[in-house]
């Protein structure tokens, strides 16, 4: 078959979209080989191994031998053109996922024939049912396991919540599967070694599972179709042509979610696969009605999915055809395109036009962000229900390793976060700290940094937001006085110190009478404390603490704002040793939600990391699962997405706020504060 890639190729249809999604393992990219060797677009298949395949081409892919950003590929299958988008599989990459998912006609998600990992499916499958998108479920690798398909879809069913339609049947010689019936047609095939399966008679032993499975295929789908639900009852037996529309109508409403498998590895099912996605895929009209995008009269319209920069191209924003074309010299707006792009794994080639149904990359436009729509004017609407980043779980403080590439750096992470919106970029505690979803997710990041935008950068642990307050107060005279040539420095003052209650924060109360201290000088000696109470007697900033000016003398000569400023730095310095300080470290609201079966592990979690269990819930929506509410110290959370996500096969997550401030005694106040003065001392 001819490489759809190519611009000079007519097109006779408009193409439709399928998205290869599931978890990490699951064999994604390898089925997107597959996929394309079947349909004839590449000669021989690639391997992920070797670093040949079409997905997965970036450096960042290749090192890591997994999919880290959407991979799309033009194809032809049966003369219908095809882009299939091969999407992250990693829970810390779901952001580009879901935000591809959006522009999909339907999902194909790939699923592991382990019973006991179906439950990594369920929020992949939580967001497919919420936003209404086609799907079907290919379990790969079955050449590799004696699981029984009844119990491997009850395990399914258990996280889906759309019904699981099984459309087909395995056979099995000597524990292996060797071929399949497909339950519509009620035709046999034996699977051939990369190569079309043959038909064959239908083994007798397998008759009864057949007639079995079909019944509950057909049950199943009259729970939407009265009229044959009427021909079930009358013992009447459809005419497959009616079953397979009624299959097509309900997979594009989103009602049903037909169950394939077979080996992407050796080609078994592949084809049987394409068959499914030419006759039930909904198109392009479909999706963007799902997406509410409005044609003006057959006028342009897009919605960009995904925004890259490139040395090559710049910002480049790939988006989806609603309507219309467009050509790649379009104005849009006052603006006019930068070029207009075909995407093959990781090849970029230049395209005179697109059409409806068409993925392209449109070059530098710079106002456009993911989740837009675009028109003949320029920028439009945002899709309404577009997919909101998820709240970051885990942060590295940056550094770089030169001063030239802290200009750069600054850039750099603007384009970073417009590529991935689910970064978070925040200036705290005089470090720079970068958020995301979980350390592969930042490491990516730092690569990206330092391969794509050329900037010298490393990571490392976030510091702690400790503070410090006091346990009681003290009343603290301070005088400034320096004489040289000149005009002096002169400064009396009269404080009382005294902690303020938890989360009350600074106050500064004038007290003086009479003229001791002129009017003006009196911010100069709020300035001074302020400054002071940055780094207190254990090195942290200090908090909740009442400062009243009484009393003190000024010289009308050598007073001065600058001496006022340093005689209330000094009236801290030497007071607030006094008043018994001691370490607040901040405690964090933290929300875990995990199935049931691992909330046992969430409270081991929690109380090796010194937190408090305030309460466990159902999860509203989600059958089987928990919502645990705790207190956590932020000291104790840097690598919790880590060690939660290890327990609970990738599926738990939580949610953290600032809470609180909580004072820390102890061994660990002293290795606290230890370390501290060490760094300042550094």
């Amino acid at each position: 078959m001819p490489n759809a890639s190519s611009s000079s190729h007519p097109r006779v249809a408009a193409p439709r979209v399928a998205a290869l999604v599931g978890p990490y393992t699951a064999g994604k990219t390898t089925l997107l080989e597959a996929l394309l060797f079947a349909a004839g677009a590449i000669q021989r298949k690639g391997s992920v191994a070797a670093g040949t395949s079409v997905g997965d081409a970036s450096a960042e892919a290749r090192s890591r031998q997994m999919t880290v950003e959407p991979n799309l590929a033009h194809c032809e299958f049966l003369g219908e053109p095809w882009v299939l988008l091969d999407c992250p599989g990693s829970v810390e990459l779901a952001q580009e996922t879901f935000s591809t998912l959006m522009v999909a006609d339907i999902a194909i998600v790939v699923v592991e024939p382990d019973p006991a990992r179906a439950v990594t499916l369920a929020p992949l499958l939580k967001f497919l049912d919420a936003r209404r998108i086609p799907h079907l479920l290919f379990v790969n690798k079955l050449d590799r396991t004696n699981t029984r398909m009844r119990d491997l879809l009850a395990a399914l069913q258990q996280v889906s919540g759309r019904p699981l339609v099984l459309r087909e049947v395995p056979i099995r010689e000597n524990d292996a599967i060797t071929g399949y019936v497909d339950l519509v047609s009620e035709r046999a095939y034996r699977y051939g070694e990369h190569k079309p399966s043959d038909l064959i008679e239908m083994p007798a032993d397998i008759r009864p599972r057949e007639n079995e499975a079909r019944q509950q295929l057909l049950e199943t789908i009259a729970d939407f179709d009265d009229a044959l639900l009427e021909q079930l009852l009358e013992d009447r037996v459809p005419a497959p042509k009616d079953i397979y529309a009624l299959l097509r109508k309900d997979v594009a409403n989103d009602l049903i979610v037909p169950v394939f498998f077979g080996s992407a590895e050796r080609d078994n099912g592949v084809l049987r696969l394409w068959k499914a996605l030419r006759h039930e895929t909904p198109h392009h009209d479909a999706t963007a009605t799902r997406l509410d995008v409005n044609s003006d009269g057959g006028a342009l319209s897009a919605t960009v999915f995904k925004t890259l920069h490139q040395s090559h191209t710049g910002k480049l924003s790939l988006a989806r055809i609603w309507h219309g074309g467009i050509a790649e010299n379009a104005m849009l707006g006052s603006k006019r395109l930068g070029g207009l792009y075909r995407v093959m794994g990781n090849h970029v080639e230049k395209t005179a036009q697109a059409q409806a149904g068409d993925i392209v990359g449109l070059g530098k436009l710079d106002d456009i962000a993911t989740g837009q729509t675009l028109n003949a004017e320029g920028q439009g609407r945002a899709i309404v229900d577009w997919p909101e980043p998820a709240q970051p779980v885990h942060a590295i403080a940056l550094h770089t390793s030169e001063r030239k590439d802290e200009v750069k750096l600054t850039a750099a992470l603007a384009r970073l976060r417009e590529e991935d919106p689910s970064l978070v970029i925040e200036q705290t505690a005089g470090q720079l700290l970068l958020r995301g979803q979980g350390e592969i997710h930042l490491k990516l990041s730092l690569d990206k940094l330092r391969q794509r935008f050329n900037v010298g950068v490393h990571g490392s642990a976030p510091l702690t937001a400790y503070k410090e307050t006091i346990r009681h107060g003290s009343h603290q005279h301070a005088r400034f006085k320096r004489q040289s040539g000149g005009h002096g420095q002169f400064a009396d003052i009269k404080v009382e110190i005294a902690p303020q209650p938890r989360g009350a924060g600074y106050a500064f109360v004038n007290r003086i009478v009479g003229g001791a201290i002129p009017k003006n000088f009196i911010p100069a000696v709020d300035d001074g404390i302020r400054e002071a109470l940055q780094r207190g007697p254990l090195g942290f900033p200090v908090v909740d603490v009442a400062v009243t000016l009484t009393d003190g003398q000024y010289h009308s000569v050598d007073s001065s704002d600058q001496a006022f400023r340093t005689a209330g730095g000094l009236a801290m310095a030497e007071g607030l040793p006094k008043c018994a300080p001691v370490l607040l470290e901040p405690i964090q609201s933290v929300t875990f939600t995990v199935p049931n079966e691992y909330t046992a592990k969430v409270h081991a979690i929690v109380s090796s990391r010194r937190g408090q269990i305030l309460g466990i819930t159902a999860r509203e929506d989600w059958p089987g699962w928990d919502q645990i509410d705790c207190y956590m110290p932020e000291a104790e959370m840097h690598d919790l997405a880590v060690e939660l996500r290890s327990m609970t096969l990738g599926v738990g997550g939580f949610t953290a706020r600032f809470d609180h401030l909580q004072e820390l005694a102890g061994k660990l106040a002293d290795r606290v504060v230890e370390d501290r003065r060490r760094a300042l001392a550094a």
